[in-house]
């Protein structure tokens, strides 16, 4: 479990970023922080997986914290995260060379084990010989994925992973945080992408620094409001379901994709 409490954090000569933050996330859960630019959303992202430091409040990891020095770099282990552009955490040509880097502590048979499951994971195993600029942005940030899974963290932050790429890259980035959520992986993403809040269990709204409304999946039909009055755009699905006059209360997302289909 990743605790956080009283949360707050300012670069230098800046006014706090964030503000009081207090969040539980659960083993197993995948929880989406959606905010307009400027909220907060990055730098809680660094703040969690260790790479900003954490000066005022708790961010506890599996009873490991964050700000204590004999924990760190423990915790730290437990968690993995993707940036917005893979070119800026991809540092070698070629794909063998950029997974194997962050494994040099395993044997030769350890690491030939993890870069094969974590390039399939993300289906770019027909890859594995490429040089890097031969790729698209999209699948960099599929390489990028796998050379975090291959480091085997129990909790990935995806922070803005799709802003960057085009369509069917996205959709593949969607597909592979899906099978993720399946097979157990605690996953947190940031976004101002609206269709991609159906992917979360729980959705967090942060605005100025402050979570200001906890939405869970099952309720987000309810919710509307809610994402309105915090100017964050309503997934297509929903304002589809809003001009066919569809009473949003009496389903699940689920139930009302099939409906729409079957109205199409």
């Amino acid at each position: 479990m990743i605790n956080i409490r009283d949360l707050s954090f300012k670069y230098k000569n800046s006014n706090n970023i964030l503000n009081n933050i207090n969040i539980e996330i659960q083993e197993g859960e995948t929880v989406a922080i959606v905010g307009e630019n400027g909220s907060g959303k990055s730098t809680l992202a660094k703040l969690i997986s260790g790479i900003l430091k954490t000066k005022q409040g708790k961010i506890i990891i599996d009873n490991l914290d964050l700000t204590k020095k004999e924990d760190y770099k423990e915790a730290i282990k437990k968690v993995g995260i993707v940036f917005q552009n893979p070119e800026n955490q991809i540092i070698f040509n070629n794909i063998y060379d950029e997974l194997a880097f962050a494994l040099k502590h395993l044997t030769k048979e350890e690491t030939e084990e993890r870069i094969l499951k974590s390039l399939k994971k993300v289906k770019m195993y027909d890859y594995i010989d490429k040089d890097l600029y031969e790729l698209s942005l999209g699948q960099k940030q599929r390489i990028a994925i796998a050379e975090i899974l291959a480091k085997e963290p129990k909790y990935i932050i995806f922070d803005e992973p799709t802003t960057m790429i085009d369509s069917l890259g996205k959709e593949q980035i969607y597909d592979i945080i899906k099978a993720l959520k399946k097979e157990g992986y605690t996953i947190i993403y940031t976004t101002n992408l609206v269709e991609e809040i159906l992917l979360a269990d729980r959705i967090l709204i942060l605005r100025n620094g402050q979570i200001v409304n906890e939405i869970k999946k099952d309720n987000l039909l309810s919710s509307v409001d809610i994402l309105m009055e915090n100017n964050i755009k309503l997934p297509n699905i929903i304002e589809i379901a809003l001009k066919l006059n569809i009473n949003l209360k009496e389903f699940t997302i689920e139930e009302l994709i099939n409906k729409i289909k079957n109205n199409l």
